[in-house]
């Protein structure tokens, strides 16, 4: 009986947008660093359209006071998910005002320390409610406002960190309080069209901005860490025309009416499309030589065509997802294909291809269904639509599109409504067979697949590439023909077994190709003749991080009496955002005999970086190295633990299957259980739970 009426509450709170609607949210809030917390005053607008005996806002562990309806207090129920309200309201319009405080275990943030503090936000998919009462369901589309106050200590801060949220900044006001050394400041966000409460962001830090507009004139904000200003170009590039792309080639103008983008430490993910307001991973901000090995161009593609789908409309439940994910996926795809080409565009098309044949081995569930994999929702989903667009043609989807955002704008949408829209204009087009084909079928179509692929000649030659056998004239053809790189690098990934002289030919004509191809080289010759030693060095100088560091692994591995020569070369050089550049240098220093004097110093700096002081990205790789070399230290041995406390899931799943591995050992089995002896109380339990596994 319990569990029948569990049902019927979510049922009926999941039905409750047929009997209220929520119009507007005005927040002020007050997050607490020290605190981990964050409280405010709250304004809802609503209408009560039908009859309801009780209206439930999503909340998750918070505290409620002075809950007032229509300027009068009333009772109400605080269930720890839940704040429930039953009295005060009437049909029609009502205001609901109240104060809350949450320290959130989710979704809300606080990273760093002092002036590398940061707060962010991760609502997707109905998390928003641990940080802010709001719906978790994404029908109950809200204007939202939201006012942020904060207090900036000035002997702390050198420059003055910013606050984002949602919209238009309507107002800021700073007030400097000289008794207490600190400068109050009040951000007032504003929008002015409803949306999903997941899409409601917050982000805080020493920021430093750039602005430009696009063609159609909205106002673009392009933030960046003051830190890595350096690193704004290549960070940021393409972003404009990817602006303007999209809007063109979706035939609608963008919905809102600003668009910012901000990186921050930890984030969760790649990027998340809050609506005016994208966050994205840190690890994208990148130099120029790091732009070649990892760039935000496809997230910054994909988090921007999600403004149309994903927030401007909004699938009503997850069987429809791919709505979304589908969309901004393939719109992505287009905005970078108008950016490199078309050979980029079909060879990213068959790397997706090749990844949906792989998985549909044991993937059995389609894409219409919630349970559908990411692989499905976004890579399948965009097949889908290149198939569609293919067959009824560019101008034809494109006036689809268009007329399908247009009615449903700043509504909830169901995948029947857009293929109505496709039918309209291309009566001919079977939907319910492209629909049973690519939406509710799983498996994918690889033969099927191959015929759009094989419209473009460099992927035909990839692909019949695969099902020949070596052929060295053929390869010496392609490689000093136009042919797109990555068939280039094929060969020599194909070829990597094969002998240096068997190759020698090749290669030559390979060394003198772009970054990419030569990587592949590099990558494939981890034995190097001594003929080829000058020439393999040449990678060293590479415009690519990840070059740099095969380059420097494979040549102190087979030169070992020059690791130093080549050290000393690169030792100024930390790489990527995860450093991995340098923490493979710092490996391979250990265990040179003419850094000894140095390597107290070199494990300091390892065990630093894998420290709660940096990102999850740089500790994985540093407590890589440390326990690969030391795995009984003491304290490599207290930063694996700690990193298992991290709010990043992959990082703590990295940790806790190191532990797992490592306790079968002896040694380091006795060694936790000697620190747990003299470890304070938090450290010690944490140890236990693991030892008690």
């Amino acid at each position: 009986m319990r569990y029948i009426f569990l049902l019927f509450s979510i049922l009926n709170f999941s039905q409750q947008t047929k009997y209220v609607d929520f119009l507007t949210c005005n927040a002020s809030l007050y997050p607490n660093f020290n605190e981990k917390s964050i409280s405010g005053s709250v304004t809802y607008e609503f209408k009560v359209k039908q009859i309801i005996d009780t209206i439930k806002i999503d909340a998750k562990n918070m505290e409620f006071s002075e809950v007032m309806i229509n300027d009068k207090l009333v009772n109400f129920k605080n269930l720890g998910k839940t704040l429930d309200l039953f009295e005060g309201f009437s049909k029609g319009k009502n205001k609901l005002t109240f104060l809350y405080h949450a320290i959130p275990k989710q979704t809300l943030y606080f990273i760093g320390q002092d002036d590398t503090r940061q707060i962010w936000t991760q609502g997707q998919g109905k998390y928003t409610s641990h940080w802010l009462p709001s719906f978790d369901d994404v029908n109950e589309k809200v204007i939202f406002g939201i006012t942020i106050n904060y207090y900036v200590d000035m002997d702390k801060f050198e420059y003055e960190p910013i606050a984002l949220s949602n919209g238009k900044l309507n107002f800021e006001k700073s007030t400097i309080s000289w008794s207490r050394g600190v400068n109050d400041i009040t951000r007032n966000y504003q929008m002015q069209k409803p949306m999903s409460s997941y899409l409601v962001m917050l982000a805080f830090g020493n920021f430093v901005k750039e602005e430009a507009k696009s063609k159609s004139g909205t106002p673009l904000e392009f933030y960046i860490d003051k830190n890595d200003y350096s690193k704004f170009e290549p960070t940021y590039r393409y972003s404009k025309q990817i602006f303007d792309y999209l809007e063109q080639e979706i035939g609608m103008k963008y919905p809102w009416k600003i668009y910012r983008q901000v990186p921050v430490r930890d984030f969760l993910y790649a990027g998340m499309e809050n609506t005016t307001s994208t966050i994205f991973a840190q690890d994208f901000v990148v130099d120029s030589i790091g732009f070649n090995d990892k760039n935000y161009i496809n997230v910054n593609a994909h988090e921007l065509a999600h403004q149309w789908f994903g927030d401007l409309i909004t699938a009503q439940s997850g069987k429809h997802h791919w709505l979304q994910e589908g969309f901004a996926t393939y719109y992505a795809l287009l905005a970078e294909k108008e950016i490199f080409g078309d050979d980029y565009f079909y060879n990213e098309l068959y790397d997706y291809a090749l990844q949906l044949k792989s998985a549909a081995k044991t993937d059995t569930i389609p894409v219409m269904n919630e349970k559908a994999s990411s692989l499905s929702f976004y890579k399948k989903g965009a097949w889908a639509l290149h198939t569609l667009r293919e067959d009824i043609g560019a101008k034809k989807f494109q006036k689809a599109v268009k007329k399908y955002l247009k009615k449903y704008q700043y509504r909830n949408v169901i995948t029947d409504e857009f293929l109505a829209e496709i039918k309209k204009v291309s009566k001919k087009f079977d939907t319910e067979s492209f629909k049973s084909k690519w939406l509710e079928t799983a498996g994918f179509d690889m033969v099927l697949a191959e015929r759009y692929l094989l419209k473009n000649k460099s992927v035909a030659t990839y692909i019949q590439l695969t099902k020949e056998k070596n052929d060295i004239e053929n390869y010496k053809a392609i490689l000093q023909s136009d042919t797109y790189f990555p068939i280039k690098q094929y060969i020599f990934y194909k070829l990597g077994n094969s002998t240096f002289n068997d190759k020698k030919e090749l290669i030559d004509i390979g060394m003198k190709q772009n970054v990419y191809v030569r990587q592949a080289i590099a990558e494939t010759m981890t034995e190097i003749p001594d003929e080829f030693q000058s020439q393999y060095e040449t990678f060293l100088d590479d415009d690519s991080y990840k070059t740099k560091e095969i380059a420097l692994i494979n040549l102190c591995n087979n030169f070992p009496n020059q690791s130093f020569e080549y050290l000393e070369k690169l030792k100024n050089i930390s790489g990527n955002n995860d450093k991995s550049l340098r923490v493979i240098w710092l490996k391979l220093a250990l265990n040179t005999d003419k850094y000894n004097d140095n390597k107290k110093m070199y494990f300091d700096e390892l065990l630093n970086y894998a420290s709660n002081n940096n990102e999850s990205s740089l500790r994985e790789n540093a407590l890589e190295v440390l326990l690969e070399i030391y795995p009984n230290n003491s304290n490599v041995i207290q930063a694996l633990f700690q990193a298992t406390t991290h709010h990043k899931w992959q990082f703590t799943k990295f940790a806790r299957e190191k532990i797992r591995t490592l306790l079968k050992q002896p040694d380091f089995r006795n060694q936790v259980e000697n620190l747990v002896k003299t470890a304070d109380e938090k450290t010690a339990t944490l140890y236990l739970k693991f030892l008690k596994e």
